[in-house]
């Protein structure tokens, strides 16, 4: 009967939650990265250098990182349904905004305040998730979440191609029309998130009452076990200065110099060989296709075997030999496989990493540290586009900068690997003074 109840609970969070975080996750990533696409002729437009246009690619997250852990903390204090709707509305319109940057300084500032604007919004619903979804469920939920990153290169690559191919238009340019058509749908899912999201497990008028009560219970019985492993490191700045937030904030920037170099690059790079921008997006949206499967599947695993360092290692070393493969491949299916690789490892090891953070907070606690984790850990999201400009500047080539990308996420590896070991020898020796 008790499975009966969790089975038809999970169905229905499954059904009711996911399709609609991915959907704005999907909205979210494109905005952040239609800008490799509107590079193929805004950079000619408003002045920009491989190393400029790395820069304000990357500024995003130093908005981002300023405003994130006091976004989470507002979410954490008016509910997430309010909150979410608020980000949705500030990065659409900021978002729409960038179509009409004139120089360096407005790109730069213009992408400074979305990463501003949108702060907030993905620890934000990675805290909302641990709020709703059992730990023995989290890991996959957290990928079919995050699978809308890869899905929004698989999709909006193609889009962001054909209206890269629009002439102009009410004295607009391709460039300018992509960042306005592509911010439309934040704005207006703005609005539709006060319609769709419930606040908490008990005010969710879709679940029915023996279901709200199981999952209510089901989530203070795992917090409970939290606070009871974890003791003080409940306070925000606690949490903030665990050592095991900062660790992961580090392994996390691996992965997003990761994602965002691809992000950000992967359609320049692809354009090099000479294709067109509506060619470019189609042949750019291959690597998505097999990271979405990749994702979901390696989080499935994770959570049957209720093992996520080794699940976060791998997948970054691959990513890292994605990299360099990609610094050495002369051949469009070389730089293919390349950035299929890159996608894949950086992408699958963000859902094993973000079960982790709820294992050992909760309350306050848990929005700061998560939120602490994706602020530091985005910094990598600066880091890694901006050297691939800057060393595309110096060099003449990608290579130098891919490898250096290579290398944060062989690191992260690294860092993960011991992590794991350390905790693993210290519940040891607790295990050994108990007895």
């Amino acid at each position: 009967m008790i499975l009966d109840l969790e089975t038809r609970v999970v169905r229905k969070l499954m059904r009711r939650i996911l399709p609609f975080v991915m959907l704005l996750y999907f909205v979210s990533f494109l905005d952040r990265v239609n800008v490799g696409f509107a590079a193929f002729s805004m950079n000619k437009a408003i002045g920009l250098t491989p190393a400029t246009f790395g820069f304000g690619g990357g500024i995003f997250f130093v908005g981002y990182f300023l405003f994130e852990v006091p976004s989470n903390l507002i979410l954490y204090r008016v509910g997430a349904r309010l909150w979410i709707a608020r980000v949705m509305l500030s990065w659409g319109l900021v978002s729409a905004a960038c179509a009409f940057a004139t120089g360096p300084r407005s790109f730069y500032a213009l992408r400074f305040l979305l990463g501003a604007a949108e702060a907030g919004f993905f620890p934000g619903v990675i805290y909302y998730l641990s709020q709703w979804f059992p730990v023995r469920q989290r890991a996959v939920a957290v990928a079919a979440f995050m699978v809308a990153a890869p899905l929004s290169i698989t999709i909006g690559s193609p889009i962001s191609g054909a209206l890269m191919e629009l002439p102009t238009i009410a004295g607009l340019s391709n460039w300018q029309w992509l960042y306005i058509l592509e911010a439309l749908p934040a704005i207006v899912l703005g609005f539709v998130v006060l319609w769709v999201l419930s606040d908490s497990p008990e005010n969710a008028k879709w679940l029915e009452p023996d279901e709200r009560a199981w999952l209510a219970a089901t989530l203070q019985a795992e917090n409970a076990e939290s606070r009871s492993r974890t003791g003080h490191h409940q306070t925000v700045w606690a949490a903030l200065w665990d050592p095991r937030v900062l660790v992961l904030a580090l392994i996390y920037s691996g992965t997003s110099a990761g994602l965002y170099a691809v992000g950000l690059w992967a359609p320049l790079i692809v354009r090099q060989f000479g294709y067109s921008p509506l060619a470019t997006g189609w042949l750019n949206a291959v690597p998505g296709v097999v990271a979405i499967a990749a994702m979901i599947a390696w989080a499935r695993h994770s959570d049957r075997t209720l093992d996520h360092a080794w699940h976060v290692a791998i997948p970054c070393l691959a990513a890292g030999i994605g990299f360099v493969w990609g610094g050495i491949a002369h051949s469009i299916i070389g730089v293919i496989l390349a950035l299929t690789l890159m996608t894949v490892g950086s992408n699958a090891a963000k859902p094993p990493l973000w079960a982790m953070p709820s294992l050992f907070l909760s309350g306050a606690g848990a929005a700061a540290g998560i939120a602490w984790i994706n602020s530091l850990g985005n910094l990598g999201g600066f880091v890694g586009p901006f050297l691939i400009g800057w060393l595309k500047d110096r060099w003449g080539s990608y290579a130098g900068g891919l490898y250096a990308v290579g290398v944060m996420l062989a690191l992260s590896a690294a860092v993960m690997l011991a992590l794991s070991s350390h905790t693993a020898r210290h519940a040891r020796a607790a295990r050994d003074r108990e007895a």
